[in-house]
């Protein structure tokens, strides 16, 4: 390989801890950080206000790089992000740790950079600590990201399955499947038409409205993975409660729902990165509307308690996801298995 392309790609010594990865570290990474003194460091030293944190992390390995409305940057700090908003945290602090394979595009990478270093200013977050390995090629599709996360909670009781009571409200923040429809589409080159972005976002700007409005959410939980249909599975099976869905308030964009009766997918089971299941009190949920609808915010439905007798309704097990379909019957929605679209995260 030319001398010229060579210095416009990542290489194996870009990790080798000698002065290619200085010369990395110093021209890519070192603008990340708001204080360049802790790269100095292999933790960071941190002065926090006393108060309870929350802590968490996450790795990424979406595929492809780069997608409609985001990539793997802006994902990896919106993600990590958002896990810190569902305990009702405030995100703070954020170490990086980055995978790079050889023969990456230098240019890939600085956008991908930028992309994150953006994300993290719109989240509130400052990247402290971090680290960086390069592997040979083919061992990685471009990059890989890890990013964890400190956030000081603000709520005033812990916010989770075990909150949630029936009689309570389901809402969720907006429009579904956005995500997973973005990165199927841009992996197999389909034109979608509507054009169809990502709803990569941080959700903490929607949590800290209801929490300054006196409005405490019973649980929170983003539609990462899976879509709806895995977390409300979830929380029903956390909570043994019977959660119901409204078939016709499902929020779907037209490309969505185009996109789905082409290729025979349920939006249900789509990944979103921006969108998030939220339980409230039935007191808080017009409320919690007016705060939200703005943004897209819809109810879904409701929990109810599980019937009477140890096996559950119809011989299901307590704790079940139900939808009522627009005709007034109900079936019941199971959590998805296998990989339905993998790498969206």
């Amino acid at each position: 390989m030319p001398a010229a392309a060579a210095e416009s790609r990542i290489q194996l010594g870009h990790g080798g801890g000698g002065a290619l990865m200085q010369q990395l570290i110093e021209t890519e990474l070192r603008p990340l950080y708001a204080d360049p003194l802790q790269l100095e460091l292999d933790a960071a030293r941190l002065e926090l206000p006393h108060g309870r944190l929350a802590f968490s992390t996450d790795s990424y390995v979406v595929t492809p790089l780069e997608f409609p409305g985001g990539d793997i940057g802006r994902l990896a700090v919106c993600g990590t992000c958002n896990d810190l908003a569902m305990l009702g945290a405030r995100p703070s602090l954020l170490s990086l740790g980055l995978i790079l394979e050889e023969g990456l595009p230098l240019a890939t990478l600085r956008r991908l950079l930028a992309s994150l270093r953006r994300a993290a200013l719109e989240c509130g977050v400052t990247i402290v600590t971090g680290d960086t390995k390069v592997v040979e090629r083919g061992r990685a599709e471009g990059v890989y990201v890890n990013t964890s996360g400190i956030g000081l909670l603000q709520a005033q009781r812990p916010i989770g399955p075990r909150a949630i009571g029936a009689g309570d409200q389901l809402l969720v923040s907006g429009d579904l499947g956005r995500h997973g429809m973005a990165v199927l589409a841009a992996r197999h080159g389909l034109v979608l038409e509507p054009a169809l972005l990502s709803d990569c976002a941080p959700l903490w700007p929607q949590v800290e409205a209801l929490l300054a409005a006196g409005i405490l959410p019973h649980c929170l939980r983003d539609l990462s993975r899976g879509g709806l249909a895995a977390a409300a599975c979830e929380l029903a099976a956390a909570s043994g409660l019977v959660l119901t869905l409204e078939e016709e308030r499902l929020p779907l964009s037209a490309a969505v729902r185009r996109g789905c009766e082409l290729l025979g997918l349920d939006p249900l089971q789509l990944a979103n990165e921006g969108r998030c299941l939220l339980v409230v009190a039935a007191a808080d949920l017009e409320p919690a509307l007016a705060l939200l609808a703005p943004g897209g915010a819809v109810r879904l439905g409701e929990v109810s308690p599980p019937p009477p007798g140890d096996q559950g309704w119809q011989g299901w097990s307590r704790g079940q996801v139900l939808l009522r379909t627009r005709y007034g019957s109900e079936r019941r929605l199971a959590a998805p298995s296998g990989e339905l679209l993998p790498r969206i995260c």
